[in-house]
């Protein structure tokens, strides 16, 4: 009878010291280890825009669309900076007749013997040959521009990736440095994981990361490429005179912050389509 009750005593007790020891180990696993539910994916978004204003032409992309680095995206009309174009070749040449008959009036007052040109003629001789190709060096650099603004007339994608949020169409007016698409980096994926304050202390750049997507389940390996230092305080506003604007409240529930920590990705699968703003798990492998 004795023998019974004890052995039914360290079986309550042992069942008791496993049932802490996997509550403690899910603690740890959950609250302590460094991992995070809370991952989004990312790219480089390029906000596409034309350098020079005028009405567009064509548009060779739809939205969605793949593309390579240099491809055309959309035109603008060229008239005008033909035009512009060929006003400053015009100009260019008249500076450059100009400065050739200045250069020549100078070289030949200063062969001549002082008796028959005065100093100060030389000089002044001299001082037109400069300003005259002063002119040349501005008309030249003026053509330049003009060349530059007619080929800036066609907008070519600045990186390889998928034009997103295509926002023009022929017939619109296009303003110097307005936005009209976006363009996202096909080779710049990384993950940010926003991890809690409490597990940064196990965080170390290089750490190899395990990243899960929400999307099919697929693992895709990568490392600590960098950690945040710095995020946005709610709390510190500004009153209207300039004095820090203190909450009366407090929340005596405090949650733990999350800080961003960048995950580089490896080379992915061929047949992988990411897109920026995916969710995902990531876990900092060898914890």
């Amino acid at each position: 009878m004795r023998a019974n009750t004890v052995i039914r005593y360290l079986i309550t007790l042992a069942l008791l010291a496993a049932a802490v020891w996997i509550g403690k180990a899910l603690w740890d696993r959950y609250m302590l280890s460094p991992w995070t539910r809370d991952g989004r994916v990312k790219a480089d978004v390029v906000s596409v825009a034309a350098d020079v204003s005028g009405l567009v032409t064509e548009v060779a992309v739809k939205d969605n669309q793949a593309v390579r680095k240099g491809d055309v995206l959309f035109a603008i009309d060229p008239a005008r900076y033909r035009a512009a174009l060929a006003q400053a070749e015009a100009a260019l040449a008249g500076h450059k007749a100009d400065k050739t008959r200045r250069g020549k009036e100078a070289a030949r007052r200063a062969s001549l013997d002082s008796a028959i040109v005065s100093t100060e003629s030389r000089e002044s001789a001299d001082f037109a040959a400069s300003a005259a190709d002063a002119q040349y060096q501005a008309a030249l650099a003026a053509r330049d521009l003009a060349a530059l603004n007619l080929s800036r007339a066609v907008v070519r994608a600045p990186a390889d990736g998928y034009v997103t949020n295509l926002n023009v169409h022929v017939g619109d007016y296009a303003a110097a440095g307005a936005a009209r698409l976006a363009l996202i980096d096909s080779h710049s994926f990384y993950v940010d994981g926003y991890f809690e304050e409490t597990k940064l202390a196990n965080l170390k750049v290089g750490e190899r990361a395990e990243v899960t997507l929400m999307s099919d389940g697929r693992k895709l390996g990568g490392r600590i490429a960098s950690i945040a230092r710095g995020i946005t305080d709610r709390d510190a506003a500004t009153g209207r005179e300039l004095l820090a604007d203190v909450n009366p409240t407090f929340n005596w529930v405090r949650l733990a912050q999350r800080v961003p920590v960048r995950i580089e990705l490896d080379a992915l699968p061929k047949d992988l389509a990411l897109i920026a703003g995916q969710t995902c798990t990531v876990v900092i492998a060898g914890h």
